[in-house]
């Protein structure tokens, strides 16, 4: 692999390749998944990715007002309000600016209760937050489980309703904002309510040292491209797992360089994921043109699936 070639503008096609992609990777037997795909997003957190996997199908009302307030933006720069260890973190409901302190996210109208008991409220599921005594009340805010809650939020308020699975790299993350200790803020400002358990990523003494330097802040939610392939998995999986290494700052699709490539590059560390004859690569041209063999697909793909890929 070359990187003066991969580092050139016509080595980074975008999304108007991806039907040609397609048939170049089915050409060269390196398979789509057969099944239809649920939709992938991925939070950016001061503490690392997060990626949920969306239940488009199970509960299409709460998914669709979910990404409603995603592809507008609404998610960005919010945090994470509420944290109870061994039970759940909760966001969604605010965004924070500096010298303004939070604002309350916009809401919508409320979406339909969608909860079943074969979506049960188990650690790692993303539920919707409603209000009390309304089961048909959930807008803007939602929550990770950290543990098995079926058995108070499967029966309480006409259940809560799950529409995604956080990703195992993702619980790491969400566990970490877990084991951050805790900061009541109630008084600091209106809806003082909300910010009695808010986790904090530095020792705050005064309203005042409150800011988005110590809170668990959520930069970006955006949505992963459908996985065209393994491989795309595979790479979902280490962007996930390995941030430090693999860091995009917005996607750049993978693509097919002449040299027989199928690879992505990561602007945010300058590096590159690639595949070819069975094994994925990696390479980073700031420090070496030699392009490093991690593994072979075959052996990275079950830890991917395993990990919710």
């Amino acid at each position: 692999m070359d990187p003066t070639l991969l580092l050139t503008s016509a080595a980074r096609p975008g999304i108007g390749l991806v039907r040609f992609l397609a048939a170049l990777l089915l050409a060269a037997g390196l398979a789509a998944p057969a099944s239809a795909q649920s939709t992938m997003v991925r939070l950016e957190t001061s503490l690392g990715p997060v990626d949920i996997r969306l239940f488009d199908r199970q509960a299409p009302a709460t998914v669709a007002n979910f990404l409603g307030y995603l592809r507008s933006g609404a998610y960005a720069n919010s945090f994470v309000h509420r944290s109870v260890p061994g039970f759940v973190i909760q966001t969604g409901g605010y965004t924070w600016s500096a010298g303004f302190g939070p604002a309350k996210i916009p809401a919508g109208p409320p979406v339909v209760n969608e909860f079943s008991s074969t979506r049960s409220n188990l650690r790692g599921t993303v539920a919707m937050a409603k209000l009390g005594g309304n089961p048909n009340s959930a807008t803007t805010e939602w929550f990770v489980n950290l543990g098995n809650n079926a058995a108070n939020l499967d029966f309480q308020n006409g259940g809560f309703t799950v529409f995604g699975q956080v990703t195992v790299p993702g619980m790491a993350v969400a566990d970490r904002i877990a084991a951050l200790p805790r900061l009541n803020f109630g008084g600091c400002f209106a809806n003082g309510s909300a910010f009695t358990d808010v986790p904090m990523r530095a020792t705050v003494t005064s309203c005042a040292g409150i800011s988005d330097q110590n809170l668990s802040m959520v930069q970006s939610v955006r949505e992963l491209p459908p996985a065209l392939n393994d491989a795309d998995r595979v790479f979902d999986f280490i962007e996930a797992s390995f941030p430090q290494y693999a860091r995009p700052s917005g996607f750049v699709s993978a693509t097919e360089p002449s040299l027989g490539y199928y690879y992505r590059y990561y602007p945010g560390t300058d590096a590159y994921l690639g595949f070819k004859d069975g094994n994925i690569y990696y390479l980073v041209p700031a420090i070496s043109s030699q392009v490093v063999l991690l593994a072979a697909l075959a052996d990275l793909l079950p830890q991917a699936v395993a990990a919710g890929y």
